[in-house]
């Protein structure tokens, strides 16, 4: 069996290159050649006649850990296995799609509002549609940029002149609105899923007052065991947006009900390797090996 990683050519940190190695070596140990390449040494070539370049090394899938969609796209039509498949990838790349997808589905969520769109050369020339978002959600309120990873895009605003302040900080990019879950201030729980199965889980908690649980904002982390309503939820959410596997992060309701946060096609794993033991590199690959067998 052979198989092609694809990972992007300019996220050099390493704690992204660490992940790498570690779906690399999980190849190895099960038997798998898996090649290696950055999304700008498999270049979307069209219009050309002949057979894809790629399509001549005869891999059997590709495991495809970048935000490239359109690469993506473009290797399942020619006929690729991909993991993640990109209607996924960009189902979840996208917040406001991910949650489009999920309220449509019955899936318990924040109270979400989407901001208008507008164009970068244009930006908010009004903030009036603000009024109802106060109205709606009331403070505290939560803000996201659509596309974002790591909490590093989340902001929180307090009363009106912040949240005008953040509206013009983040500019014409596309973002959304939603109510503040008070009960789950600075704690949430990461479920990670692949296949039908969560195969680690852990609770994430701040110690410094910031209202994200994220370890890379300083969160501190510990094994949780998820009841099976949290396990079906994200479960049924991967399936929901056709993810083999991803990183589902779930918060507090006060009733004791599980309310979805977001979800995430190419989680980092390292973390909750630390916490769990559990190896997502190898459950991935096992998974694949199941899947096209």
């Amino acid at each position: 069996m052979k198989g092609l990683l694809i990972i992007n050519e300019y996220l050099n940190a390493k704690k992204y290159s660490e992940h790498t190695e570690w779906l690399m070596q999980a190849a190895q140990e099960a038997g798998i050649c898996m090649d290696l390449m950055t999304n700008a040494e498999c270049l979307v070539e069209l219009g050309f006649h002949g057979e894809d370049r790629i399509l001549n090394k005869q891999y059997d899938f590709v495991l495809f850990w970048d935000k490239d969609i359109n690469l993506a796209l473009h290797l399942e039509m020619c006929g690729l296995r991909v993991f993640n498949c990109a209607k996924a990838i960009a189902n979840c790349d996208d917040k406001s799609k991910t949650h489009l997808i999920l309220q449509h589905n019955g899936v318990r969520m924040p109270k979400t509002i989407l901001a208008p769109m507008t164009y970068p050369n244009i930006g908010y020339t009004n903030d009036e549609f603000l009024t109802e978002i106060i109205e709606t959600l009331h403070f505290p309120l939560v803000v996201k940029e659509c596309f974002g990873s790591f909490g590093a895009q989340v902001y929180l605003a307090h009363e009106e002149e912040e949240l005008k302040q953040i509206l013009r900080t983040i500019g014409a990019k596309p973002m959304l609105f939603q109510e503040f879950i008070e009960y789950s201030a600075g704690k949430d729980v990461r479920l990670q899923v692949v296949g039908d199965e969560v195969v680690a889980s852990m609770y994430r908690y701040s110690v410094n007052g910031d209202f994200r649980a994220n370890i890379s904002n300083g969160g501190h982390m510990r094994c949780y065991e998820p009841s099976e309503e949290e396990k079906a939820l994200a479960i049924s959410c991967c399936r929901l947006l056709e993810l083999s596997f991803a990183g589902v992060d779930l918060l507090f309701g006060e009733d004791g009900e599980p309310i979805v946060c977001e979800v995430n096609s190419n989680a980092h794993f390292r973390n909750i390797y630390e916490c769990t033991k559990v190896n997502t590199a190898t459950k991935i690959i096992e998974f694949i090996i199941k899947t096209i067998s």
